[in-house]
């Protein structure tokens, strides 16, 4: 009896036990930081009590980014079942470091997307305080989010808290509010692009594949031109996003490249596919299986474009005060040293081993059920709706257009599956009686068409020419699938409301961080 007790309470304190696992290696990391930052020497030989707090700071930064943001790089793999959610935590620590210690730049701008005036800011010493105020307040933020399991923006969320910081240094008048009307903007660009983008290209498979008779015949036609396409748009946005730290280049010369690697892709995938297919069910599960690799690809791809991008969130304000507190000055670029990309990119690789299955989770199966085509259409969102926006100058978030895309392909088949069965009930109820047995076959044959059959079994009913009657109401009803509710509307409303108060809240957060630091440092 005893021993089964004792098992009783291992049972029931196994969670608390992985959190505190979870939180003891967090902790220790930053530990680990403060001790590597305290013996560092600034520009006078002393050491800096303001860049080892900055530095504890950038590493909880970077541990929330991991948790927060990775998920929407590999979360619809994951939902789909093309990778593992082990498998998918390696592949994005190991290219979200490279992406951050390859490309991650040498130079950053201090001044995140110029939100504010640099030159209204008084001295050195308020702009380090204003930094780590930002950076806090967007890393608590984060961790907010990450807690509610709600995916957000990092960008956003240091831009609010660079915003509110300013604000609450130099007032109202050293916000660039141009600027934050475009960010604003974005709240709601990036995700429609991104869900179009990914509706469009679920709705293209599915009218070129999945609705053929013969859906391995059509797959052998479509899928290397499909993978082909990923092939120039993962070329073209790794060129102009992943790698312009240590390559700029332009979008036409980009493009070109990636449609000589795309072409190349396409001849090489062609012959292997064939050979691939020749043994599968004509079935849609089998169709997924041909999408798994490419969707492996894409989830390697987008972390290490997040890697080389996203890591300035975390070390960009590091790198600011490091310059400030050596300089003794407020420049508009800062190098960044090496040992502040390292806090960085094993910051975003353990953030996602500790924490981030949870997000992982909730972008890959709670909002929506993913399968790999769905996922596929959603990693071409994220890579075509990037290049789009920068052509267009507009500022656009990788994980609203990642969410947007799921949102997207969730409510095309939810308008696609618009429901077969009060239509056909309805038609049943009417058909009660002498035809109900060849209205009962009408509807099975229907079901099982495929697209241009059903076509010609809709213009035979139009023409009086099928072998039962339907009312012209009805015939347009047959026209209309499945309704579900395939999108979960209490995941989509809490992630909608976490984007739109994700600036104000971290700018809220990043003022009341600076008054509170201000009261302590004045004497």
């Amino acid at each position: 009896m005893e021993f089964k007790n004792i098992n009783d309470i291992e049972d029931a304190t196994e969670v608390s036990r992985k959190e505190m696992f979870r939180f003891g290696v967090a902790m220790l990391f930053i530990v680990l930081i403060m001790l590597f930052s305290a013996n560092l020497t600034v520009g006078d030989g002393t050491v800096s009590i303001e860049l080892v707090i900055a530095a504890m700071i950038g590493g909880y930064m970077a541990m929330n980014i991991g948790a927060n943001d990775v998920a929407n790089n590999v979360g619809p793999a994951v939902g789909s079942k093309a990778l593992t959610l082990t498998g998918a935590i390696i592949i994005a620590a190991i290219f979200e470091s490279a992406g951050a210690l390859i490309a991650g730049g040498e130079v950053i701008s201090t001044i995140k997307n110029g939100i504010i005036n640099p030159a209204m800011i008084g001295d050195a010493d308020t702009f380090i305080w204003l930094m780590i105020a930002a950076l806090l307040a967007g890393a608590i933020w984060l961790n907010i989010a990450t807690a509610m399991g709600a995916p957000v923006s990092t960008t956003h969320s240091i831009v609010g808290g660079v915003l509110g910081a300013g604000i609450a240094a130099a007032g109202w008048s050293i916000a660039n509010w141009d600027k934050m009307g475009a960010i604003a903007a974005s709240w709601v660009i990036s995700p429609v692009i991104g869900g179009i983008i990914a509706a469009a290209f679920l709705y293209w498979i599915k009218r070129s594949i999945t609705y053929q008779s013969d859906m391995i015949a059509s797959s052998r036609k479509m899928v290397p031109i499909l993978i082909a396409i990923m092939a120039w748009a993962f070329s073209t946005y790794l060129i102009m996003k992943g790698l312009k730290h240590i390559w700029k280049t332009d979008f036409y010369t980009a493009s070109a490249i990636g449609l000589a690697i795309a072409i190349a892709t396409y001849l090489i995938v062609k012959p292997v596919l064939a050979k691939q297919s020749v043994n599968l069910k004509n079935e849609k599960d089998s169709v997924n299986s041909l999408f798994t690799i490419p969707l492996i690809f894409a989830a390697a791809l987008l972390s290490f474009a997040h890697g080389a991008n996203d890591v300035a969130n975390a070390v960009g304000p590091l790198a600011a005060i490091n310059d400030a507190i050596n300089s003794h000055e407020v420049s508009s670029k800062a190098g960044i040293p090496l040992w502040i990309m390292l806090i960085g990119a094993i910051g975003i690789s353990l953030g996602l081993l500790l924490f981030g299955p949870k997000l992982i989770k909730t972008v890959g199966s709670e909002i929506t059920e993913l399968d790999q085509m769905r996922a596929f259409s959603i990693a071409m969102a994220a890579s075509i709706t990037v290049i789009v926006a920068s052509q267009l100058g507009l500022p656009v978030s990788s994980t609203h257009i990642a969410v947007g895309g799921i949102f997207g392909v969730g409510f095309l088949r939810e308008y696609l599956k618009r429901s077969y069965a009060k239509t056909i009930q309805e038609i049943r109820d009417h058909h009660m009686g002498a035809d109900q047995r060849e209205t009962e076959a009408f509807i099975k044959r229907f079901e099982k068409a495929s697209l241009i059959q059903k076509k010609e079994m809709l213009a035979q009913l139009k023409q009086k020419e099928a072998d039962v009657q339907l009312s012209k109401k009805e015939r347009k009803s047959l026209n209309k699938v499945y309704q579900k509710e395939l999108v979960k509307r209490s995941a989509f409303l809490k992630i909608v409301a976490a984007w739109v108060i994700t600036v104000p809240m971290s700018a809220l957060l990043a003022a009341l961080i600076y008054f509170m630091i201000r009261g302590m440092m004045l004497p």
